[in-house]
């Protein structure tokens, strides 16, 4: 984690970036999706969340980030409980405090870069800061692309605008959902560099929901789930341990 982002004294007084109680989700015919899932993920860390299909990874990114509401339990971003809150609220704290990144880059062929990046702030009502937005673009490599179209851009550089996009609210936390999935190898490795460079050096905090062993072996923990449950959690596992988890998985 980045100290100079969080300095420990403060960092030690704010409630983490999301928080779960006892999560659970059911759907109509008794199908669980989440079942007593809970867990905490503090600011400027990198969780990865992977399973095999129907596993419910999918479900516990959007209960944790407001998309969904659970059937019971409690959700907190950023110390703000989520789970009771109507559509219009969970929106307006999304809008806030979430930031998301899809398998699908979601950007408008007819705005530019730079308008794609803001769209976000400007529909919320809220300024752009010129400045955070600058670093980031730097950061990412873009800043000489914020003119053009997405068209003129390569998968990853537009991958990349999107990560900007999410961040340029300043989020508590982004979601990344399979953000490497429509990448060549090259511009998956460049879009996971930049997701761990955010965490390690500008404090950020990211939950990646991955079926890559290779990509969830990027991130400071990995959460491996079954069945609705966390069945394991990893510090810093390795793409073949990821691997091997997950083929036991499939044999159960």
């Amino acid at each position: 984690m980045s100290t100079a982002a969080f300095p420990a004294a403060v960092t030690a007084r704010r409630a983490p970036a999301i928080a779960l109680d006892r999560v659970a989700k059911s759907y109509p015919g008794g199908v669980r999706a989440l079942d007593d899932v809970s867990l905490t993920v503090e600011h400027g860390t990198f969780l990865a969340v992977m399973g095999p299909s129907g596993s419910g990874k999918s479900t516990l990114m959007h209960c944790a980030a407001g998309l969904d509401s659970p059937t019971a339990g409690s959700v907190r971003i950023d110390g703000h409980e989520i789970s009771g809150l109507n559509e219009t609220r969970r929106t307006e704290l999304r809008r806030e405090r979430v930031g998301f990144v899809f398998q699908a880059y979601n950007l408008i062929p007819s705005l530019s870069v730079e308008d794609n990046i803001t769209l976000p702030l400007r529909l919320a009502g809220r300024r752009p800061d010129r400045d955070w937005l600058r670093t980031l673009t730097e950061r990412v490599g873009l800043a000489d692309r914020l003119a053009h179209r997405p068209a003129e851009l390569s998968g990853g550089q537009q991958q990349r605008a999107a990560v900007v996009r999410a961040l340029a609210a300043k989020p508590a936390v982004v979601f990344a959902d399979e953000p490497t999935g429509a990448l060549d190898l090259r511009s998956a490795h460049q879009v996971l560099d930049l997701l761990r460079a955010l965490v390690d050096d500008l404090g950020q905090t990211v939950v990646m929901v991955t079926h890559d062993p290779a990509a969830a072996a990027r991130a400071h923990r990995v959460l491996v789930m079954a069945d609705g449950r966390v069945v394991e959690a990893l510090e810093r596992p390795s793409a073949p341990q990821l691997a091997d988890r997950l083929v036991t998985l499939g044999e159960r």
